[in-house]
């Protein structure tokens, strides 16, 4: 089985690039300034959760980067080709409050079938990191 190759160094390098390309592409995503505010915020909310619950749990910290990095990006995978059709439905449901917008279906279809994918390839990949 081929060894991983980046050291913990390298997956800091890694999780602060995919932060990044996280907090931009969610930004450009985001219909709202409250949505961009939330949006940008989780990154580092999640980050202070995760690392301590990950040792608590005995993973690595290059394992821990390794799937905060790919959630990140499995989000920008889900979000960013379907834009335009999440800001609406999100724009819509700010407008409505009172009642609930349905998702439309070709946002559901690709957010389903990116994050199965997303999913899949971090799954296959993870023994290659021990």
């Amino acid at each position: 089985m081929v060894k991983s190759h980046v050291a913990t160094d390298g997956w800091v390098v890694i999780s602060c690039a995919a932060t990044l390309v996280y907090v931009v592409a969610m930004r450009w995503c985001m219909p709202t300034p409250q949505a961009k505010l939330r949006i940008s915020v989780a990154p580092f909310v999640g980050l202070v959760f995760l690392v301590p619950t990950a040792m608590a749990r005995g993973y690595s910290l290059s394992h821990t980067l390794y799937l905060y990095s790919c959630v990140l990006l499995t989000f920008v995978i889900m979000l960013a080709p379907v834009r335009k059709r999440v800001m609406a439905d999100i724009v819509e449901q700010q407008q409505k409050p009172w009642e609930k917008v349905p998702f439309n279906t070709v946002s559901l279809y690709w957010v389903t079938f990116s994050a199965t994918g997303c999913i899949i390839a971090m799954i296959y990949l993870w023994p290659v990191l021990e």
